[in-house]
């Protein structure tokens, strides 16, 4: 299974990003669970400072 991290603190951007992904992993049938990371901590130690940020099995995109 694909691990699908959304990074960001709820913005609109970030609600976007959560959106399109659920709509893409969904049409494309794909086996994956998608996560919201709302903890700046966390979200830092992905290095990212921007926010959102997407994951894919661990790596940032």
């Amino acid at each position: 299974m694909t691990t699908i991290k959304v990074l960001g603190p709820g913005c609109a951007n970030c609600k976007r990003l959560e959106q399109i992904a659920r709509r893409e992993v969904e049409k494309l049938g794909l086996d994956a669970a998608i996560e919201k990371i709302t903890d700046y901590g966390e979200i830092m130690a992905y290095g990212v400072m921007s926010t959102p940020g997407l994951v894919i099995d661990e790596k940032v995109v």
